[in-house]
């Protein structure tokens, strides 16, 4: 009898009751913190057994069925009550022939994959494995979170935005985090494992703690030696597939376990963010990707960074590796921080990008949100450098031709703008730049800036690394005010659209000026690596006292269009130089190109498992044609996979149509996404949801 036993984990019910249905149907998977039922069946009537059946007890173990002195193991009674608070199973319902059985977890339990057995006299049966994961919906568990709206957005939505462009064009990006797809727990719990490694953390009970996994994740994304991604330098992809070709998480993550653990060639702090994003939101933690517009990255906890710029107003290639990025991508994930003070729980900003840092590994974070907004830069983890970096000023140099610098008036730029995130339930951008910072100029910013330079000096002075640079403070320069000018141009831009610039220049002084005027575009990396000069224009004005002159300028899409780079970024200069004084004058603009060609139209109504077919069409608005075409096709629950559509040319003008068919497998919300990559554009994405009705 008790050599028979058989266990039907019960893998439909529970696995819809804690939300991971879509993960699996054929394996069970719960959530620490809510009961799962299971049903023992014996051969024979169990008062059969009554003497063996006296003491009976379920053991629970880490790894495989053999037990190991690194893993865990809890072995606790079978009972009439259990314990919601602690490992417990109570017997909910009996026959002769079989129990049923309700297992608690309790709401720290480590997170893994288990391995679950029935104790009964001095034998020992296996009934079965389980994974166990975060509990959003647990409120005694850390990762607690109240809102359902934002349970479904943080943990169980797959299709992602990713917000890239310029601080005034925020451009959508879509990205499908496949968190639930087939084999991805398996792979995020191998990423877990190999991340603890790295950091030598050994004790698997450390794996109860949202941080300490964070942390493990984030190390193994881009910092270690067996690192999930590596990075390039923007527009050098040797041997690999450009970041912005990406269009999801779950074809680098089987990459990389089908080469072994060899790192996927390549990724940027984007790719980086969403992968991270997938493996937390998969593993049970509520996660976001986030993007700040003017990121001052590197600058080891500096409040200053320089830019250089050539007396043409050209951005230059700088050997010190303190820039500031047109645009930076991390995360957010949700937890209670029991290591600090409570209000220091909730949004805790994570970012796997490599950084260089005095101390410690080279990702940053979990640091609380709330510390970043106060100041408080002595708070674990990292504080200080998310502080710096969105609250950093930039300084503008011209570098001369005589090799001397002299600060550029007018170019000052202030770091952290419009802090985005995709908003809940919806395809809308949400700012949260109001979560890391006070208005700015507004009282509480003087605060929080003079706190948190006193914090850093102190941290300087105890510090005993002497290769921390001193953490400046940024003094306003005496700006001269005869002269000012003002740049406007289109922040944003259509494909084929030529560029209209307007510049003013103001003279506020008594006297005549004779001025020298610069204007140029570069194209540019979202680093703020420059890649070319791709136009550039002088004039020479004679200003009038207290005065404005208006200039206009239109430059034709076929002068810079050749070399947009991979990000589709433009910066736009005008440099102006008083004759008399040698003072100069800057002012910046950045343009993004902003729409893709390609649409995407589906029928009215899609149901479930009935064939359809969709329909994209790519529309070039050049003047010449677009050679090489691929359209590259993805959408979870849609079609299987990742296809590619090759069109040859289109010519100059017109339209060609696709039709694509493909049979929906999932009801409810979902989204089809479509790549062109051509000789002359490179990765230019479009995408639609629709609804697929239930079969």
């Amino acid at each position: 009898g008790l050599s028979k036993i058989k266990c039907d984990l019960m893998i439909p019910e529970n696995n819809k009751n804690h939300h991971t249905e879509e993960i699996s149907t054929e394996r069970l998977i719960v959530r620490r913190g809510q009961p799962f039922t299971i049903t023992v069946s014996f051969s024979a009537p169990v008062h059969n057994y009554l003497q063996q059946m006296k003491r009976t007890f379920l053991i629970v173990q880490t790894g495989s069925h053999r037990y190991k002195a690194d893993e865990l193991q809890t072995e606790f009674p079978i009972s009439s009550l259990g314990d919601q608070r602690q490992w417990s199973a109570a017997v909910e319902e009996q026959d002769p022939n079989f129990w049923t059985l309700c297992v608690n977890t309790p709401a720290n339990a480590p997170i893994g994959q288990y391995t679950l057995l029935l104790r009964a006299s001095k034998s020992s049966h296996f009934l079965g494995n389980f994974t166990l994961l975060f509990n959003p919906w647990c409120r005694d568990d850390e990762v607690f979170l109240a809102n359902e709206a934002q349970r479904q957005e943080y943990i169980l939505n797959q299709d992602g935005i990713i917000y890239q462009g310029n601080e005034n064009t925020v451009l959508a990006q879509p990205w499908d985090f496949s968190q639930f797809e087939e084999d991805m727990v398996d792979i995020c719990f191998i990423l877990l494992a190999l991340g603890e490694h790295f950091q030598r953390e050994k004790d698997p009970a450390q794996r109860k703690n949202p941080v300490h996994v964070c942390r493990a994740v984030a190390a193994m994304l881009n910092c270690s030696e067996l690192r999930c991604l590596t990075e390039c330098e923007p527009g050098q992809h040797p041997d690999g597939i450009p970041p912005s070709t990406w269009l999801g998480s779950s074809p680098i993550l089987r990459q990389w376990i089908a080469s072994k653990f060899q790192p996927v060639r390549y990724g940027q702090c984007w790719v980086f963010a969403a992968v991270l994003c997938s493996v937390l939101r998969c593993l049970g933690i509520p996660t976001r990707v986030v993007t700040g517009f003017t990121w001052a990255h590197n600058t080891k906890s500096s409040l200053s960074v320089d830019e250089y710029y050539d007396e043409d107003g050209t951005l230059l290639a700088q050997d010190n590796t303190a820039r500031v990025w047109t645009f930076h991508v991390w995360n957010e994930c949700w937890m209670a921080r029991t290591d600090l003070l409570p209000e220091y729980s909730g949004w805790q900003a994570l970012d796997a990008t490599c950084q260089e840092k005095s101390k410690g590994p080279s990702f940053c974070g979990p640091a609380p949100v709330h510390a970043i907004k106060e100041g408080d830069t002595q708070v674990d983890y990292d504080v200080c450098y998310f502080f710096a970096a969105i609250n950093a000023k930039c300084q503008v140099w011209i570098h001369k031709a005589d090799d001397t610098l002299k600060p550029a008036f007018g170019g000052t730029k202030y770091t952290g703008n419009n802090i985005s995130t995709k908003s809940v339930g919806s395809e809308r951008c949400e700012d949260i730049t109001h979560n890391y910072k006070y208005p700015e100029g507004s009282l509480q910013e003087k605060k929080v800036l003079e706190k948190a330079y006193r914090n850093m000096k102190e941290l300087e002075t105890t510090s005993s690394s002497s290769t921390t640079q001193f953490i400046s403070f940024p003094t306003a320069l005496e700006e001269p005010v005869n002269l000012f000018i003002h740049l406007q141009s289109n922040s944003s831009l259509q494909l084929g659209q030529d560029i209209t610039l307007s510049i003013e220049m103001f003279n506020h002084s008594d006297g005549e000026k004779a001025t020298h005027l610069v204007v140029g575009i570069q194209a540019l990396h979202y680093n703020g690596v420059p890649i070319a000069q791709l136009w550039k224009e002088e004039f020479h004005f004679n200003l009038q006292s207290n005065s404005v002159n208006n200039l206009q300028v239109s430059v034709p899409y076929t002068w810079f269009g050749k070399e947009l780079g991979e990000n589709h970024l433009l910066r736009v200069t005008a440099v102006l130089r008083d004759e008399d004084s040698f003072y100069m004058y800057l002012a910046q603009e950045e343009i993004s190109i902003c729409d893709s060609p390609v649409t995407i139209e589906f029928p009215e109504n899609m149901v479930q498992y009935k064939p359809s077919t969709a329909k994209i069409s790519l529309q070039n608005p050049l003047m010449e044609p677009l050679e090489q075409c691929v359209i590259a096709v993805t959408g979870q629950g849609l079609i299987y996979r990742q296809r590619n559509y090759r069109l040859g040319s289109v010519q100059a003008k017109s339209t060609q149509e696709l039709q694509i068919p493909f049979t929906p497998t999932r009801a409810g919300p979902r989204r089809l996404t479509a790549r062109l990559t051509c000789l002359q554009l490179q990765n230019l994405k479009s995408y639609r949801t629709t609804n697929i009705a239930a079969a």
